[in-house]
């Protein structure tokens, strides 16, 4: 077994897992780690656990230390600097008419790197941008190009729930969403009901996907006959949520029934 914590480098980013070396870190402690592109401050979301040695991606990094009060100060004036590295990287930009959206300036903590993250519909040719920006910050300049969720993940706002962004404010990975998650819960297919302000389909849609497949599994499917008290029908939709199937009977009328009161006409024919 290995002793391990995990540590998260952004709000509601991935989490990463680090040997702590001997340092008695909890949740919610600031750390310096050291990561593949140097020194980086997190902060601990996972206190120590020990975990199966096969379970973990070999080099493990270590914790280098607590982070100081002067370690919390460089992170407050990376961002400054960040914020005024981004109005800079604007004008960059549109000097060198580059069709590129510019979504979020990140100092490395060491102050080795300056990463500036934006959007574009395709691949963007930008050597003469890195170079001018090299020039301007005399450091090291890393381009990177995202996607539409990224985006939405790193700007925030407000879902049509009215809540802040799932992927904003505690997502840490992206999972696969599929038209068919909204097909199994009965929801409409209109793209602009079931797509959240990135354009894609909602992360939401996979929440009840797990819950809602096991449940339906236990219902008639759609366009089976079955065999009520009121009478026999087809089954024309079924509601996981309240474990109810709507059935059209054969005299054309229709009624929404408690599943325990349904039954297919081949088995009640046995």
């Amino acid at each position: 077994m290995v002793c391990v914590v995990g540590v998260r480098f952004k709000k509601a980013g991935k989490i990463y897992y680090f040997d702590p070396d001997g340092h008695k870190v909890a949740p919610g402690t600031g750390v310096i780690v050291e990561t593949a592109r140097g020194t980086e401050y997190g902060e601990v979301v996972v206190g120590p656990k020990l975990v199966p040695e096969g379970d973990i991606v070999q080099p493990l990094k270590q914790v280098l230390r607590a982070a100081t009060s002067d370690d919390k100060r460089q992170v407050e004036e990376n961002q400054k600097k960040a914020r005024r590295a981004f109005d800079i990287g604007l004008a960059k930009i549109a000097s060198h008419n580059l069709p590129m959206k510019l979504v979020d300036v990140e100092y490395t903590f060491d102050n080795s790197k300056v990463v500036f993250y934006f959007t574009a519909e395709g691949r963007v040719d930008f050597r003469e941008l890195v170079r001018d920006l090299a020039s301007v910050f005399r450091t090291r300049i890393e381009l990177r190009q995202i996607g539409v969720r990224d985006e939405a993940k790193m700007l925030g706002g407000m879902g049509p729930c009215g809540r802040a962004l799932c992927c904003a404010s505690f997502l840490g990975d992206f999972e696969p969403v599929s038209i068919r998650m909204a097909k199994e819960q009965n929801l409409s297919l209109n793209p602009t009901k079931i797509s959240g302000i990135c354009g894609r389909l909602m992360c939401c849609l996979k929440y009840e996907s797990c819950p809602r497949k096991a449940s339906r599994d236990d219902l008639p499917a759609p366009g089976v006959r079955v065999v009520t008290p009121i009478g026999t029908g087809k089954v024309l939709s079924v509601d996981p949520e309240t474990v109810s199937v709507t059935v059209r009977f054969d005299d054309g009328q229709r009624a929404s029934l408690p599943a325990a009161e349904v039954e297919p006409e081949s088995e009640a024919t046995e």
